[in-house]
């Protein structure tokens, strides 16, 4: 019993982890960008966009590489939200172990 006890508790403990961490996520802010810096795009941890950035010399190019480029900042942006929680989540389930697969949140 005191096995499963101890398994209540570390559960317990790595939701309260999770809540918080995921809390944490939704408050960060990442940019991606593109162009070489000619657009960027500012996310927070729940892909809402905070700020698009475009450089003055875009005025004058093609609408449709101005989009790409937006296009491609905000996949980076998302992307850099994605790496980001999987590194925290591996940061959070360091020293379980987890059979091989198990995905989190459950």
């Amino acid at each position: 019993m005191a096995d499963m006890s101890q398994l209540l508790k570390q559960a317990q403990k790595m939701q309260e982890q999770m809540q918080k961490a995921q809390e944490e996520q939704s408050r960060m802010e990442v940019t991606g960008e593109s162009g070489a810096g000619l657009v960027k795009v500012t996310i927070n941890g729940e892909h809402e966009v905070r700020k698009v950035a475009l450089d003055p010399s875009l005025m004058t190019e093609e609408r449709s590489l101005v989009e790409d480029l937006i296009a491609a900042a905000m996949n980076a942006a998302v992307n850099k939200v994605a790496d980001n929680n999987r590194s925290s989540l591996a940061n959070m389930t360091a020293g379980l172990n987890l059979p091989e697969g198990f995905k989190l949140p459950f």
